[in-house]
C-alpha cells in the first residue's frame, strides 16, 4: 500500500474547503452589517425631525462602514478590490468611501519556489530558459498577483513581470457570486448604494483575471 503524505493530504483539503470557509466568513459579516441598517431603518421611521433623520443616518453609515472596512481587510483579496471600488465618489454613502478610501490593496506575497511553477506552467520553458535575470523579491504584492523584475535574454532593459496568486480565480469566483447574491438583500433596504454597479466592475475584473497567469510590462 502506498503511504500517504498527511501534510499534503491536509493542504488538499484546506485548499477544497477554502471557498465554503470563505462564504460563511463573508454571510456572517454581510449579514451583520444587513440586520444593523434593517433594525435602524426600523428605530428612523419614527423620528419626524428631518435633519435629526439624516443626522442618525450618518452615524449608521460611520458604524456600518467601520464594519464593512474590518471585512475587507480581514478576508482581504477580492474584497480589498471591492473596497477600492466601494471607496469611490458617488457611488456609496460618504462614510463608506471616507473609511473605505484609506484601505491599500496589499498581500502576502507567495514564495518563489511557487511563482517559479506557475512561470514554468505557463512559459512551457524554465526560467532560466527565458530570464537572463529574474528578481524572486518581489517589488509588491496585492490581492491578486504580485510583480517581479526580470530582464530578458537577449535584452538590456529590464521589465516588470505580473504573477498571479494561484487558486485566486476560483475564490474570486467564490466571492463574486457572494456579492452578488448579498446585492438583491441590500436593494430592500433605504441605503443609498448602488451594489450592482460594484458587481459589474467587480465581474470585469475577474473576467481579466482569467485571461492571464502571468504578464510582462516592458
Amino acid at each position: 500500500m502506498p503511504s500517504i503524505d498527511l501534510k499534503e493530504f491536509q493542504e488538499k483539503i484546506s485548499i477544497q474547503l477554502r471557498p465554503l470557509q470563505r462564504s460563511l466568513q463573508f454571510w456572517a459579516r454581510a449579514a451583520d452589517i444587513y440586520t444593523g441598517y434593517k433594525v435602524f431603518q426600523l428605530r428612523v421611521s419614527f423620528e419626524k425631525d428631518v435633519e435629526k433623520a439624516e443626522a442618525m443616518w450618518e452615524r449608521q453609515h460611520e458604524h456600518a462602514a467601520d464594519k464593512i472596512y474590518s471585512m475587507c481587510y480581514d478576508m482581504g483579496g477580492f474584497f480589498l478590490k471591492v473596497a477600492q471600488v466601494i471607496g469611490k465618489p458617488d457611488l456609496a454613502p460618504a462614510a463608506w468611501v471616507r473609511r473605505l478610501v484609506t484601505l491599500c490593496d496589499q498581500a502576502p506575497g507567495t514564495p518563489s519556489n511557487v511563482v517559479r511553477v506557475v512561470l514554468e506552467n505557463e512559459l512551457g520553458k524554465t526560467v532560466d530558459d527565458v530570464f537572463e535575470r529574474f528578481d524572486w523579491d518581489p517589488i509588491g504584492s496585492a490581492s491578486i498577483a504580485q510583480v517581479h523584475r526580470a530582464r530578458l535574454k537577449g535584452d538590456k532593459k529590464d521589465v516588470v513581470v505580473k504573477v498571479q496568486h494561484p487558486g485566486v480565480q476560483d475564490l474570486m469566483m467564490t466571492d463574486l457570486r457572494n456579492l452578488q447574491a448579498f446585492a438583491l438583500y441590500v436593494q430592500k433596504t433605504d441605503i443609498k448604494f448602488d451594489l450592482y454597479s460594484v458587481c459589474k466592475e467587480m465581474e470585469k475584473q475577474v473576467k481579466f483575471v482569467k485571461h492571464y497567469a502571468i504578464s510582462t510590462v516592458f
